[in-house]
């Protein structure tokens, strides 16, 4: 059952059953050969944790020169990202907005001890438009908090299949990813958790 409370913040768990989140996986891993995962850097020059990709018109990326945006190409190969699967098209515009689609979705992978400290997602040219995320593989332990980093946070367990919404006034909590549960699931060939972040990165 989904859990939503009056910051805008939603959770659904198993929102996506197990033959969907095969089929999604196999789509991904497709994108993935068009759009290699790479281990993008801070604008301070630290390498995330995290492997990253994108699917879309537009993808977020950072690098020391350029930092935090969204670009039409691949930093990498210069290549444009490959599209979005329908299926996160059709969960953006059910759970999110269904009027205006999504234009970018960043693919992050977690293996090898990977995380994500507390961060704000505001990149995007109008902050009115949600953010949803899509767990797949190994179950993480999710932290989220409020708009201020010293807000008092909470743990969720976000387990293959779940989803969140940041909308409202959650839509700039901080939030991240302490820990992967190594492991915990079996969708993922080769083992981790992938995580899909679905934004409107430009104006309507």
């Amino acid at each position: 059952m989904a859990m939503q409370n009056a910051s805008g913040f939603e959770f659904h768990p198993a929102r996506l059953g197990r033959e969907t989140q095969e089929a999604l996986v196999r789509q991904v891993f497709s994108a993935l050969e068009a759009a290699p995962l790479y281990r993008p850097v801070t604008p301070g020059g630290k390498a995330m944790s995290v492997q990253m990709s994108n699917m879309g018109p537009l993808g977020w990326v950072t690098d020391q020169a350029g930092g935090y945006r969204y670009q039409a190409t691949h930093p990498v190969s210069a290549e444009p990202w490959p599209v979005i699967p329908q299926v996160l098209l059709d969960l953006w515009a059910d759970l999110a907005d269904a009027k205006t689609p999504p234009d970018a979705c960043l693919v992050n992978l977690y293996r090898d001890g990977a995380r994500m400290s507390l961060h704000q997602d505001r990149d995007e040219a109008d902050m009115r438009f949600p953010v949803l995320s899509v767990s797949l593989g190994d179950t993480a332990v999710f932290r989220i908090g409020g708009a201020s980093r010293s807000d008092r946070t909470r743990s969720i367990k976000l387990a293959s299949g779940d989803v969140c919404l940041l909308a409202g006034d959650a839509r700039l909590f901080f939030h991240g990813v302490d820990r992967v549960l190594q492991g915990s699931s079996t969708l993922i060939p080769g083992g981790g958790r992938i995580n899909l972040t679905l934004r409107r990165a430009r104006p309507a």
